[in-house]
């Protein structure tokens, strides 16, 4: 079974469009700078994807680390 759906494909397709024209930008409202990282403009394209309700894993998070108690 495919993991993402071909329509997520081709949103991170035009986000590496973007990126390689250099209208790709970062944060909301067009305040972010222009994204340069390969591995961002796929980021933005797979989270354009999940926007959309497409099918897309969700992100992985980092596990929490417990704290230590001092004895």
């Amino acid at each position: 079974m495919a993991r993402y759906s071909k329509s997520a494909g081709s949103d991170v397709k035009r986000a590496m469009e973007r990126l390689k024209s250099g209208k790709l930008k970062s944060g909301k409202g067009g305040k972010g700078g222009t994204v340069k990282s390969r591995k961002q403009a796929i980021a933005i394209g797979l989270s354009e994807a999940r926007k959309e309700g497409k099918k897309v894993p969700q992100r992985k998070t980092a596990k929490r680390k417990t704290a230590k108690r001092k004895r």
